[in-house]
């Protein structure tokens, strides 16, 4: 038995001792909390939220903030000293601090296949998408077709300030998703697309002018975009920010209220995170997937390098896109890999990134006022190249549930990779091994017009398998979310969802791939070694927008 299958072994036993079979209904970075303090909490209730289940809290001296219906759950404000006995009433399911999150197309469409669904006529007329994220400004490039009327049907902030963009963010996202290029077709240069050029907008605003916001903002938004769904027609949900995953998913508010969307029949696309760089705790960047990506229903996006072509064959794994498996659940993700690098969408004139990355600007004549474009990088570009192309499966097809596009998406995605690329950070000149496996590209390489020509039914859940060791014949497999092995047969059957990275019983081979003897993360414990992978005490580092240069 290697040494990194001893650790296996050992750190899922310290997974059990330290969490237990059950995660605690107070969540761990609460339980040193002042005790006089004010804390503002998640509390999820196993009864619907009535005056009975406020009252609970209001007895203790506490005041009701929000309120989740759908979720079961309600953001209260009570002293510290009271969140102990709270948490030991039968009634309440876990209590959680309302954390803070961050948020986390010029070759893209050609890159993605996109480009032969719009000359097909798939451009995502009908379908709602709702934009989680700092806003999104009025624009030419979200006008209809052949009209001056936006596309951005609802707007309303969850924040303490307006629905327009002062980060410089949402608006980006929201032009990767459906803007249609209006403004670069007036000049003789390069176009801005989106991948669902015709799509409706519906601007849910969550994170502020610095790009901060808050577990209470997003959950109140998905809240809402469940109850608009049927005006709206809301069919995707776009996820670009994301925070340390702190607890199990299982438990996790902000988790939950997406599963709660995706049970309500919206397609929900999560960026990864940007921190595949990060070695403070010593994984190589493995274990950086942030929440809400670590839930197994939703689609989790990593972003890839088109290094300034229109071919998929030269594009490359970002070093920064974050890696599996989840801390604590052990959730293989990302699910797909998309184009998210150096990304040009629209820009937010005056917002933070504006402002801060002025070298950023795309324009396209020698005028100032031709500078309507941005770029920028990070796995918060390659979700909406998801989302977007979600919405052209769903024109097509709008009978499709979440669950077969999520196993269309992954089945049809590509799987051709080289075992390793050396890419180079194109402001430090710092250079980046990235390894190609099931932990860094999930099922592969988004192909929209794939997708899109899938006949491919999910018959039951599509949730992410999670990796377990097996301490008798000391491999790893992935097994779903009912226990039952990811192998021959079972759900999407026979490996075509991971392609050769799973044989015919759902286990993971390829010694040299993740942490057999022959590869540079092999035999150093980097997967299966790490107290943080495996459920220490840290939380995963906190997910950002690589804002500046992005790689070469």
């Amino acid at each position: 038995m290697s040494t990194a299958m001893r650790l296996a072994a050992a750190f899922i036993l310290f997974c059990v001792a330290v969490f237990g079979d059950r995660p605690p209904k107070l969540a761990r970075d609460l339980q040193s909390v002042d005790p006089n303090r004010d804390v503002d909490v998640i509390i999820q209730f196993k009864q619907s939220l009535s005056d009975k289940m406020n009252g609970k809290v209001s007895g203790r001296g506490g005041s009701v903030r929000a309120q989740f219906n759908r979720m079961r759950a309600g953001l209260y404000r009570l002293k510290g000293r009271e969140l102990k006995a709270l948490s030991d009433d039968d009634d309440v399911v876990h209590i959680s601090p309302d954390r803070r999150l961050k948020g986390a197309l010029d070759h893209a469409k050609a890159t993605l296949n996109a480009s032969t669904a719009y000359s097909s006529g798939y451009d995502g007329t009908g379908v709602g998408v709702a934009v989680l994220d700092s806003g999104v400004n009025s624009s030419q490039d979200f006008y209809q077709k052949n009209s001056t009327k936006s596309r951005i049907v609802y707007s309303e902030s969850f924040t303490a300030e307006g629905v327009t963009d002062g980060y410089g963010h949402g608006v980006h996202v929201a032009g990767i998703i459906g803007g249609n290029g209006n403004i670069s077709n007036n000049y003789n240069s390069s176009h801005f697309y989106g991948i669902a050029l015709n799509a409706n907008i519906i601007n849910l605003k969550v994170l502020d002018s610095n790009g901060v916001g808050t577990d209470s903002q997003a959950i109140a938004a998905i809240q809402r975009a469940i109850d608009l769904k049927a005006t709206y027609n809301i069919r995707v949900m776009n996820l670009s920010f994301g925070r340390p995953v702190y607890e199990s998913y299982t438990v996790d508010p902000l988790c939950q209220a997406v599963e709660a969307a995706w049970q309500a029949g919206i397609v929900v696309v999560v960026a990864a995170g940007n921190e595949g760089r990060n070695d403070s705790q010593g994984t190589d960047g493995y274990g950086t997937i942030t929440a809400p990506g670590n839930d197994p229903y939703v689609i989790t996006v990593g972003a890839t390098n088109m290094k300034g072509s229109s071919s998929r064959s030269d594009d490359v794994l970002t070093s920064y896109s974050s890696k599996g498996p989840t801390v604590i659940d052990h959730i293989v993700k990302p699910d797909v890999v998309a184009p998210g690098n150096r990304v040009g969408s629209l820009r937010a004139a005056g917002s933070t990134l504006d402002s801060n990355y002025p070298d950023n600007r795309v324009c396209l004549s020698w005028s100032s006022s031709s500078c309507a474009y941005f770029r920028l990088s990070g796995t918060s570009m390659a979700a909406p190249m998801v989302s977007g192309t979600v919405a052209l499966m769903l024109q097509k097809d709008p009978s499709l549930t979440p669950d077969t596009v999520k196993a269309r998406l992954m089945k049809t995605a590509t799987k051709a990779f080289p075992s390793y690329t050396v890419v180079t950070d194109a402001v430090t000149g710092q250079t980046y091994v990235v390894e190609y496996n099931t932990f860094t590209v999930g099922s592969g390489y988004v192909d929209t017009w794939a997708a899109l020509n899938s006949s491919d039914v999910a018959t039951g859940s599509t949730q992410s398998p999670a990796a377990l060791y097996n301490t008798a014949t000391h491999q790893v497999s992935l097994v779903n979310g009912l226990g039952v092995i990811w192998g021959s047969g079972v759900i999407w059957g026979n490996g075509l969802i991971w392609g050769s990275a799973v044989d015919d019983y759902g286990v993971i081979w390829g010694s040299g791939i993740i942490w057999g003897s022959g590869g540079s993360v092999s035999g150093t414990g980097l997967i299966w070694g790490s107290g943080l992978i495996w459920g220490s005490d840290s939380p995963a580092v906190e997910s950002r927008s690589v804002a500046g240069g992005g790689e070469n």
